[in-house]
């Protein structure tokens, strides 16, 4: 009998509102039926205005981070000015597609304001980029979008982001066992990051 390849599980979020974009993600890492740790990050800022997070791998998902701060770099160099959103979606998705014959095992949300307005981009592990008012990935996934998608309104402020995403990632910690143990948050409005915070489960 063939045994399922333990593939770790995740609930990780990202919603555009009016105003603002909110980046959310528990914090539990679980290998199979082992909770590895408590205290994995899955939230990352990329430049004064963009942040990602993931579900999967972690040392996947930190080396897609590294190497898309590191492109992030050598454009101001380039081009002198920040990436846009797009841009820097299209990065990882690069970075992604590059290794699709030995691929990187994350799902990515990129989201953050830009000349443009909000955006929330959800990349799969091989690149694809698909721009939407919200995006669920992970293992508790089925159980967030449902929350967000009874609750959603295109106008929301910066505290109703907020407090839909810490419901959704509550609902999902309750049913999902790989998804748990606390709550990092991450919140952009036009002029950069507005907030950064690590919430109890």
């Amino acid at each position: 009998m063939a045994t399922q390849y333990p593939y770790p599980g995740a609930t990780t979020i990202g919603i555009r509102g009016r105003d603002s974009v909110v980046l959310a993600a528990e914090k539990r890492l679980t290998y199979g039926y082992f909770v590895v740790s408590k205290t994995v990050r899955k939230v990352f800022q990329i430049t004064p205005k963009i942040g990602a997070a993931c579900a999967g791998f972690v040392g996947d998902m930190q080396s897609l981070i590294m190497g898309a701060k590191a492109e992030v770099n050598l454009y101001r160099y380039t081009y002198g000015r920040e990436p846009d959103v797009r841009t820097v979606a299209k990065v990882l998705s690069n970075y992604l597609f590059s290794s699709r014959f030995l691929p990187y095992l994350a799902e990515t949300i990129v989201g953050g304001f830009d000349r443009d307005g909000g955006h929330v981009i959800v990349l799969d592990p091989l690149g694809s980029m698909i721009e939407d008012d919200y995006a669920v990935v992970g293992s508790g996934a089925e159980i967030a979008i449902g929350v967000i998608e009874a609750d959603y309104r295109p106008d929301m402020g910066a505290e109703e982001l907020r407090e839909l995403a810490i419901k959704a990632l509550k609902a999902s910690a309750a049913r999902d066992a790989a998804s748990g143990n606390g709550i990092d948050l991450l919140l952009f409005k036009e002029n950069g990051l507005e907030l950064s915070q690590t919430l109890p489960l």
